[in-house]
């Protein structure tokens, strides 16, 4: 792995960004009054922070290293992987946001998907609230390790620092901001975190691009180095990708329906009516973000001696900076891994510990438990879900990658179809909701440990068809949802 040196710049933008980004916190800390404060800001945010942080906490580390690491390797068959994310983040403001603003304050002002479905299905039971929790803590356990161990490989590649010392200062400063403030300090993080990566994620491959010659320069460059890396239709070896792979690639789109993290942004808008102006700001954010995020690892490609290989290919933004930038500007460009980082990891511990405390604490463990005690409860569970998430980071081998897929096609199939069918199937029912959601979650868990012939499709395809065949049928050979349910559900499509 390459190595950047330590030096005073890059520590002090560092040092710099770790303390506004905990003057957030407490900030926040001194505001918070109640649980839906905490786990939902009171659904006060306005356009800008939604549409900001609903990216900034959707795209992760995965941004400036998973992404970029993978178009170092592949080249432009990433093209398929981009063009599935860009569909499927539009996809979701355009079909989900709006009715789900609009459903989880009418029915019974929900504050977390649990609780929707409950409220959704006017049931007594617990049953899918906790089989909800249930999948939304193992999932996030996952999702959370793969924000600390994109930590690990930066403080670990700038700093060289000792892995394991890597992984524990990353998740210290996140578990301090996340638990003394909550979902507003998450927030609002997250649109200063959004900006720096904008802008990083563009000035980096541009200043590439630029020491190579040109953009002419940079595509003669890659076709000398290897013409197949430029083939849509061709692995950087030459060989036909198949119908699998191309597959595979286009169906991380689907996993937006059921992303708790970026969904909590859709029910925090302050109405309704402002999620079409934020979907225009998030779609501008998305796409040029996505595109230069390739660009960047390609231009790594061509730009970098001696080659990455490997886990270590997803360095290359850090490789990059350090020989294209300053030290003086260093720093700050390098704290935009840090902002996509922080902009995830904070929001999935807090809807981790949202579930917990909200379905799982108050459901089952003490239905009369007061405001604050909630509070407390949520800021506790942050830091017992970051202990188990540490632990699972612990192998320096993982990649940022790996973890981020897995976790994202356990949401998109557990809740993805279930939150479709809700919105729009007013025949659903909380049968079929429960049946989706163990049938989805499952068919990833299961399909992961399998390999060779068709089980090298991406878990998230199976997983997804499996969940809405399930819900489908067990919906259909189920009663008729009550008559209270059908008028609620009218009521919103109206």
């Amino acid at each position: 792995m390459n190595e950047i040196t330590l030096n005073t710049d890059i520590l002090i933008s560092f040092g710099i960004y770790f303390i506004a980004m905990l003057a957030i916190g407490w900030y926040f800390y001194k505001r918070t009054q109640n649980l839906s404060d905490y786990i939902l800001g009171g659904r006060s945010l306005n356009v800008w922070v939604t549409s900001l942080s609903a990216q900034a906490s959707d795209m992760s580390g995965w941004l400036l290293l998973g992404l970029p690491g993978y178009a170092y390797l592949a080249g432009l068959e990433s093209a398929w992987l981009l063009l599935g994310l860009i569909v499927g983040t539009y996809a979701n403001w355009k079909f989900v946001a709006y009715r789900l603003r609009k459903y989880t304050e009418i029915a019974g002002d929900s504050l977390t998907l649990p609780d929707f479905f409950q409220n959704r299905f006017k049931t007594d039971s617990n049953i899918i609230r906790i089989v909800s929790a249930i999948f939304i803590l193992v999932f996030f356990l996952i999702y959370t390790a793969s924000g600390f161990v994109a930590g690990a490989k930066l403080f670990n590649t700038v700093f060289n620092f000792p892995y394991v010392t890597a992984l524990s200062i990353g998740v210290f400063v996140i578990i301090a901001y996340t638990f003394l403030g909550g979902f507003m300090a998450v927030s609002w993080t997250d649109v200063i975190q959004g900006t720096i990566m904008f802008f990083a994620i563009i000035i980096v491959p541009v200043l590439g691009v630029f020491a190579i010659g040109s953009p002419a320069n940079f595509y003669e460059a890659i076709q000398i180095k290897n013409p197949n890396y430029l083939s849509w239709l061709t692995n950087s070896n030459g060989n036909p990708l198949s119908a699998i792979a191309i597959i595979s690639l286009l169906g991380w789109g689907l996993g937006y329906f059921g992303q708790p993290h970026i969904l909590a942004r859709f029910m925090a808008i302050k109405k309704s009516e402002q999620i079409k102006y934020a979907r225009r700001i998030a779609m501008i954010w998305v796409v040029i973000s996505l595109l230069s995020a390739v660009i960047l690892g390609m231009v790594g490609f061509v730009y970098i001696e001696p080659a990455l290989s490997g886990a270590a290919s997803e360095t290359v933004f850090m490789v990059l900076v350090h020989q294209l930038v300053p030290s003086i500007f260093a720093g700050v460009l390098l704290s935009a891994i840090l902002a996509a980082i922080m902009s995830t990891a904070d929001s999935q511990l807090l809807v981790a510990s949202s579930a917990f405390t909200e379905d799982i604490y108050r459901a089952l463990i003490k239905k009369d438990a007061s405001q604050n005690e909630l509070v407390w409860v949520s800021r506790i569970s942050v830091l017992a879900i970051a202990v188990i998430a540490f632990l699972i980071g612990l192998n320096p081998d993982s990649t940022v990658l790996e973890l981020v897929a897995y976790a994202w096609a356990g949401f998109g199939s557990a809740f993805g179809p279930i939150i479709i069918l809700s919105l729009y199937w007013r025949r659903m029912t909380e049968k079929g909701a429960i049946a989706g959601i163990i049938a989805g979650g499952l068919t990833v868990i299961i399909w992961k440990q399998l390999t060779g012939g068709i089980f090298d499709l991406y878990e998230m395809v199976p997983g997804v068809f499996a969940g809405f065949l399930a819900s489908f049928l067990f919906s259909y050979f189920d009663n008729m949802p009550s008559g209270e349910v059908l008028a609620e559900f009218d009521s919103v499509t109206k």
